[in-house]
């Protein structure tokens, strides 16, 4: 088990929520690949998206519905700050989780999140479990509980 499917599994685990960790028999890096594989509808897909943030150098995590996309305007105002994507190496080095795999939780430096509503009409949602091939399975209530993240309206 890679590293970082532990430290999922560990978080999980030590929230104390529901969910089901899933191996993918294909690559989960986009939300239709997650979907296919979990057999869900595509806004079941909790995708994390990250942000860097231009002044501050912080990282910002957004947490939207597989189908929808982040708006760029409406994320930097609930950031306070202009946001600009983070490379591939930013994303490693905040979160400890290569893209692809990027999970909604147990970051290696906590981000600013924000969560996509939209998720809480499901009953469960699908978020990456660390590795371009797990996923799990939880209410979205309790992945925004976890994930510390708060309800914010980014999308476009």
């Amino acid at each position: 088990m890679s590293k970082s499917l532990k430290r999922i599994k560990a978080a999980l685990e030590q929230a104390g929520v529901p969910h089901e960790i899933m191996e993918m028999h294909g690559e989960t890096r986009t939300a239709a690949d997650a979907a296919r594989g979990a057999a869900c509808e595509i806004d079941q897909i909790a995708k994390s998206i990250i942000f860097k943030g231009e002044t501050s150098g912080r990282t910002v995590l957004f947490i939207t519905a597989g189908g929808n996309q982040v708006d760029a305007a409406k994320a930097s105002a609930l950031a306070a700050e202009t946001l600009g994507r983070a490379d591939a190496a930013f994303v490693r080095e905040m979160t400890g989780f290569a893209i692809g795999g990027v999970a909604p939780v147990a970051h290696k430096s906590p981000p600013l999140a924000f969560y996509d509503p939209h998720l809480l009409t499901f009953e469960s949602v699908f978020a990456a479990a660390g590795t371009p091939r797990h996923i799990f399975r939880i209410p979205p209530a309790d992945l925004l509980t976890i994930s510390g993240a708060s309800l914010g309206d980014f999308t476009s």
